[in-house]
C-alpha cells in the first residue's frame, strides 16, 4: 500500500496539515544547560535542523528565517523505514504533505538522540511525532520490549494502540518473511492474565500501558525494561498531578529504568510551570541533561478555529438553557462536559449530574443525535461501547466527565458545551481541544460555557490565561 487515506490515519493522529505560506522570524539564542525551542507563529516555518548543528544549547529560540519547509517525508528520510514513511507522509488527496509544527521542530531533535518535551496544542500531531521516533529506533528482528508508551486512561491507550498497529502493519505480501512489529496494550480493565503468558513467550516490540497495570506487572517481575530504548509519557502533566499515579510514575522514570539507557519523551498540550518541570527532569534524572523543550504555539494555546461564547443563567435554569442551546445550534456532533460528582453529594444519595442530563436529553431533546454517556464510574466495557458508537459515524451528543477531555480524538465533534465550568484553565484547554480536529478543515467549531453570574470572573481568568475571547450570548429560553 503506497499511501493511506487522510480520514483513516490523520483523523487519529492529526499527522498532516494543509500547505501554508511560509513566514520568517528572527532567531535569538543564549547559552544554557537545557534547550527550550519556542515557536510562536501558527503557520508552518522551516524546521530547526540548524539547532542540532550548534554546539551550544539555547534558552529560547524562535523559528528562524531560511529555506522552504521540508515535507514530512524529507524529515523522516534515512530514519524511518520507507514503507512506513509512505503510509504517514503521503495521502491520496494531496500527495506528500508538510509536517505539523511539532513534527517539523521536534523530529530532528528526536532523530539526533535528544530527550524531548513536546509541548503543543491539542490535535497538533504529537502522537505521530513520538511514534515516528519509535519506528526509527526499534529492531523488529529482536524479540524484546523496545518502546513503552504510558497513557493516563484506557481510552487514550486504545487510540494510541490503534495508530501504532496501523503503522506497524506490513504494507505488502513481499514483506511476509520479515518479522513484524508487535504492539501490546496493557490497559486498566484488560485481560492481564493472558498478557502475562504473551510477555513471557514472545515479548512485543511496543507496549502501550496505563501506569497502574504496567507497574503491577513490573513489581511481579513479569515485565522487564532491560531492552527499552524509548520511553514516552503522554499527557505527562495529568499523570504528575494525579496522586494515585505520581509515585508509580517516578519509580518508572528513575528506579525501574535509567535515563542513560533510553530516549525519553514527555508530551502534552499543557505543561504548567514548564521551566520548573524542565529543571526537575534533570535534577531527578528523569531525562538526560541536554533535554529539549519544544514549545509550539505558546502565544495561542488554543486552536484558532474555535469560537468561544458563554451564557449566564441561574442554577435552576441550567438544564432548560442547555436544551434551548441545543435546539438553536442543532449541532452535528457534540460533547457536553459535566463536573465529577462530589463525595458529599454521593453520600447524600443524590443522582449524579450525568444521569440527570442523560434522562433530560432522552426525554426532551428533539434532535436526531444519539445520546451517549462516558464517565469514569462506568465499567470498561460500557466505556468502550460508548466510544465505539461515537466513532461509527452519525450525529451524537456525548455527556461526559473529564475522562473524555484528555487525548481522545473525535474529529467529527463540532460543538463543546461546558455544562459545568472546568476547575482550571488547563482543564478548559483540554475540553475545548476535543473539537476543531477534523483533518484539512477550516470550519469554525463552537465552545459554549453555561455559567452563573458568580462564575463569570472565573471564565475571565481562563480567557486571560489561555489568551482567547469569549462572546456573551443572550437569547430567550425556549419553554
Amino acid at each position: 500500500m503506497a499511501s493511506i487515506s487522510a480520514t483513516l490515519l490523520v483523523s487519529l493522529s492529526r499527522a498532516v496539515v494543509r500547505f501554508q505560506p511560509q513566514q520568517n522570524h528572527n532567531c535569538k539564542s543564549s547559552s544554557s544547560l537545557t534547550t527550550t525551542i519556542n515557536f510562536t507563529d501558527s503557520r508552518l516555518r522551516r524546521h530547526s535542523r540548524a539547532a542540532l548543528s550548534s554546539s551550544s544549547d539555547v534558552t529560547t529560540r524562535e523559528a528562524g528565517s531560511g529555506n522552504s519547509s521540508p515535507t514530512l517525508r524529507e524529515i523522516c528520510q534515512g530514519h524511518v523505514p520507507e514503507d512506513l514513511t509512505r503510509k504517514c507522509c503521503r495521502t491520496e488527496e494531496i500527495g506528500y504533505v508538510l509536517p505539523t509544527e511539532i513534527q517539523r521542530e521536534g523530529l530532528p531533535f528526536l532523530f539526533s538522540g535528544r530527550d524531548c518535551i513536546l509541548h503543543a496544542q491539542t490535535g497538533s500531531g504529537k502522537t505521530l511525532t513520538y511514534l515516528l521516533l519509535i519506528f526509527s529506533v526499534i529492531n523488529t528482528q529482536r524479540s524484546a520490549v523496545q518502546a513503552l508508551i504510558v497513557v493516563p486512561t484506557r481510552e487514550l491507550g486504545m487510540q494510541v494502540t490503534k495508530v501504532a498497529r496501523m503503522l506497524a502493519a506490513k504494507p505488502t505480501e513481499n514483506d511476509l518473511e520479515q518479522k513484524s512489529c508487535t504492539v501490546m496494550a496493557l490497559l486498566d480493565g484488560g485481560m492481564l492474565r493472558r498478557h502475562r503468558s504473551w510477555l513471557k513467550a514472545e515479548p512485543p516490540t511496543i507496549v502501550v500501558a496505563t501506569i497502574g497495570s504496567l507497574c503491577h506487572l513490573i513489581e511481579k517481575h513479569i515485565f522487564k525494561l532491560d531492552s527499552m530504548r524509548v520511553l514516552v509519557i503522554d499527557e505527562v502533566d495529568f499523570l504528575f498531578n494525579s496522586s494515585k499515579h505520581v509515585s508509580y510514575l517516578k519509580k518508572l522514570l528513575a528506579s525501574y529504568s535509567s535515563c542513560k539507557n533510553r530516549l525519553t519523551v514527555f508530551a502534552s498540550a499543557s505543561i504548567p510551570q514548564h521551566r520548573r518541570f524542565l529543571h526537575d527532569c534533570i535534577q531527578q534524572k528523569w531525562t538526560k541533561s541536554d533535554v529539549v523543550h519544544v514549545h509550539v504555539n505558546s502565544i495561542q494555546p488554543l486552536p484558532l478555529c474555535l469560537h468561544h461564547r458563554f451564557v449566564i443563567c441561574s442554577k435552576e435554569t441550567k438544564h432548560q438553557t442547555l436544551l434551548s442551546l441545543l435546539q438553536s445550534d442543532a449541532p452535528e456532533s457534540g460533547i457536553i462536559f459535566v463536573g465529577d460528582q462530589s463525595e458529599k453529594s454521593k453520600k447524600a444519595g443524590n443522582a449524579p449530574s450525568t444521569t440527570l442530563l442523560i434522562d433530560l436529553l432522552k426525554n426532551s431533546y428533539e434532535g436526531s443525535s444519539e445520546i451517549l454517556l462516558l464517565e469514569e464510574d462506568m465499567n470498561f466495557n460500557s466505556r468502550a461501547a460508548s466510544l465505539l458508537e461515537v466513532r461509527q459515524g452519525g450525529g451524537y451528543l456525548l455527556v461526559a466527565t473529564d475522562i473524555a477531555a484528555r487525548g481522545i480524538d473525535l474529529p467529527e465533534t463540532t460543538h463543546i458545551y461546558n455544562f459545568d465550568l472546568p476547575r482550571t484553565a488547563v482543564d478548559y484547554l483540554h475540553r475545548a481541544g476535543r473539537t476543531g480536529r477534523k483533518p484539512f478543515s477550516d470550519k469554525k467549531c463552537t465552545v459554549t460555557n453555561i455559567i452563573t453570574s458568580e462564575e463569570q470572573f472565573v471564565l475571565q481568568r481562563y480567557e486571560n490565561e489561555l489568551k482567547f475571547n469569549c462572546e456573551e450570548l443572550t437569547f430567550q429560553i425556549q419553554c
